[in-house]
Order: structure tokens, then C-alpha cells, then sequence
């Protein structure tokens, strides 16, 4: 595990435990003093904050229904604990503006400690309701059809119908259950090649194991079979061991690799270029990857990560498909990623390359999407007669 990223994992770390003191103690604030409930408050708080990382830590070494617990109070509250900041955060603001403009209406202080009492139900509700519904919505993966023209001939090919599904993240928050509706959605569109754009496995491969979730990858049916690219969570938890898992239930993987399909088209699948810093190897340069391809052949790049797009339609690639991004999962984290990425979400075409970033199939930490969609794509590549 590279330098780079302990002190980026000790940054979060730091942030995290500040933002959950902060929250500890607007609530402790907003807690009656005669209720003498403190010590159960303080013990059933850093018991939830702490839950994400104590299962996590556990599940690499001892996967159990303990662990799943642990990691499912855990990611709920990450999503919980994002929304509480911001309404706190807003309250403080109005309450700094007050100090200096008042414009609070009287009744506010008559009775302050009731004032405080219902702040805190309004704002338990308002996250209440809003993981509730960015559950549901996240549980609930949509199709995406989309149609793409190469100009290319492919002899005995006019169209090939490809499903994209990027950040799956199989593991302790993707039960057998779920996976298996997900496995019958794809094959319901008669995929001729589906494609796993990375982030496949979430973290560690154990609770995928736990739950036999390989069983369920056999069964995806296409004509050409299932290929899979790496993301920064394989190498998270350990690119080898995922990569391993996967192809011995059924699934390609491509590491930096080249594969032609029947002598008709052509699959390039590159390593995360979160690589380098988890086995201070870096990945092949794209010039590198694609040297030796017959550019006549319709190119389908698969890349985990959507940067430097220009390389991509500079190298001759048709069509790249990236995830990665989940366009920041949770409103507002969606204008963070539209800062970041040239597309966040959705579709463009730079030069004669198509580019489409999903927005991902399953959740990281929090299984809840609010600002976007589950999703699986649909993508009919159209060639010349």
C-alpha cells in the first residue's frame, strides 16, 4: 500500500471524526439536561460512528453476520451523518447572522429548550425521510438505451448489442438476493457481450465469497461471454485475489490487455490508474496498450476512471466506457464530480470516440443514491452495411 494512500486514508480519517464531533455535539446541545440520558447518547453515538470502520477492519479477517451488521449500521450513517452535517451547518450560519442581523422571531426564545427539542425532530425527520427515499431510488436500477454509429464495416456484423454495467460493488451490501435481480435484468436484454466496467468487488473479496455471489456471475448469459476491468476498489481489497475470484466464476478479466472477439471487433481494458499507488507499478500508457491493434476494427475501450478523454479519441478508440464517478452519489456531491471530470454523468463524443460515464449499478458506503440513478446501459453499436 502506497504512502500516498495512508496519508490520503489519515486525512479522512481526521475529517470524519471531526465532523461526526461536531454532530455529537449540536445533538448533545439539543438533549433536555433533566432527560440524563448523556452517557447512553454519548455510548449509542461513537457506537454508530464507529460501526463502518470497525466492520470493515473485521469482515477482512472474520466475516460473519456480526460484521455484516456493523458494516450495514455503518453505511447507513455515513449517509445520515452527511445530511445531518449540512442541516447543522445551516442552522449555525442563521444563528451566527442572527447574532448581528436579528430577524429570529420571538417565539424562538420563549421557550428555547422546546425550540431545540423540535429543531432536532425536524431534523431527524427531514434525513430520516431523505435515506429513506435515496434507498429506494438506489435499489431500483434503470435502463439506459443508447445507440451508437461507428463507420466501420464488420464483415457478417451490423450491430452488436453490449450491456455496460460499472461499480457493482459486490460484497457485504449486495445481497444474493439483490444480485440475482440484477443477473435476470441483464440477461433480459439479450446482451451479444456484457462488460463490467470496474469496481466489480467493493473491498475485500470475503463476504463475496460469504455469500456466493460467483454462483450468481455464471449465470449471466451473452453470446461473446463477460469481460471486466479492474477499479480502484479491486486494488482496495486486493486486485489479484478479485481478479482471481472472477474469472473462476466465469468472468475475463482484462489488465491492461487487448482482446479481439471473433475477428470482428476489438475489447481494451485497462488496469485503474489508482495501480501505481497500491504496487508502485504504474499501468501501460494507452500508445503503449494500443500499439499493435488493427485500427480497421471497431476499438471498445473500457476505463475505469474518466480522465484525459482526449487521449482516449486521440488513440483511435470508438467508444470508452468509464464509471467510477457515481456522480457523487448524494446531492451536492454532484457538483464536486462535475468540477473534476470533463463528464461526470452521462454521454459525449470528442472527436469520432463515443464516451458514456455511468453512474453506476451499486452505491460505495452509503447504499443510497439521491441526484442519480442506478443504472445499467444498453448500448446497440450500429456499423456500416
Amino acid at each position: 500500500m502506497g504512502k500516498g494512500f495512508i496519508i490520503i486514508f489519515s486525512i479522512i480519517i481526521v475529517v470524519y471524526s471531526a465532523i461526526n464531533y461536531y454532530i455529537f455535539r449540536r445533538g448533545f446541545e439539543a438533549i433536555p439536561q433533566n432527560w440524563n440520558v448523556s452517557v447512553y447518547y454519548t455510548i449509542l453515538f461513537v457506537f454508530i460512528a464507529a460501526s463502518y470502520l470497525i466492520g470493515r477492519f473485521l469482515e477482512r479477517v472474520w466475516v460473519s453476520d456480526f460484521t455484516d451488521c456493523l458494516v450495514w449500521i455503518g453505511s447507513f450513517w455515513l449517509g445520515a451523518m452527511v445530511y445531518f452535517f449540512f442541516i447543522i451547518l445551516i442552522f449555525d450560519f442563521l444563528r451566527m447572522v442572527n447574532q448581528f442581523l436579528p430577524f429570529f422571531p420571538s417565539f424562538i426564545y420563549s421557550d428555547y429548550v422546546k425550540t431545540k427539542m423540535i429543531t432536532l425532530l425536524i431534523s431527524f425527520s427531514i434525513v430520516a425521510l431523505t435515506i429513506l427515499g435515496g434507498y429506494i431510488n438506489a435499489m431500483i436500477p434503470r435502463i439506459v438505451n443508447l445507440n451508437f454509429g461507428i463507420d466501420k464495416h464488420v464483415a457478417g456484423l451490423n450491430q452488436l448489442n453490449v450491456v455496460v454495467a460499472t461499480d457493482i460493488h459486490l460484497g457485504t451490501m449486495v445481497t444474493r438476493a439483490r444480485f440475482d435481480k440484477i443477473i435476470e435484468k441483464i440477461n433480459a436484454l439479450n446482451p451479444d457481450i456484457i462488460l463490467l466496467g470496474g469496481d466489480v468487488v467493493d473491498e475485500d473479496v470475503g463476504p463475496v465469497i460469504r455469500q456466493n455471489l460467483g454462483d450468481a456471475l455464471k449465470n449471466l448469459k451473452s453470446k461473446y461471454g463477460t469481460y471486466a476491468i479492474t477499479g480502484n476498489h479491486e486494488f482496495i481489497g486486493g486486485a489479484d485475489k478479485a481478479c482471481k475470484y472472477l474469472s473462476e466464476h466465469g468472468v475475463t478479466i482484462l489488465r491492461d490487455t487487448t482482446l479481439t472477439i471473433d475477428d470482428k471487433f476489438t475489447i481494451v481494458g485497462r488496469e485503474d490508474r489508482s495501480k501505481g499507488g497500491f504496487s508502485g507499478v504504474k499501468r501501460k500508457t494507452l500508445d503503449d496498450l494500443m500499439s499493435n491493434i488493427d485500427r480497421t476494427k471497431p476499438i471498445i475501450l473500457l476505463d475505469h476512471q474518466p480522465f484525459e478523454l482526449d487521449k482516449a479519441a486521440a488513440s483511435g478508440a470508438d467508444v470508452q466506457f468509464s464509471g467510477h464517478t457515481h456522480h457523487g452519489q448524494m446531492f451536492p456531491f454532484n457538483l464536486i464530480t462535475n468540477m473534476i471530470y470533463e463528464v461526470s454523468w452521462g454521454y459525449l463524443k470528442k472527436g469520432n470516440t463515443h464516451f458514456y460515464v455511468s453512474s453506476g449499478l451499486g452505491t460505495w458506503g452509503p447504499p443510497i443514491k439521491i441526484g442519480n440513478n442506478s443504472e445499467i446501459l444498453n448500448v446497440k453499436l450500429c456499423f456500416l452495411k
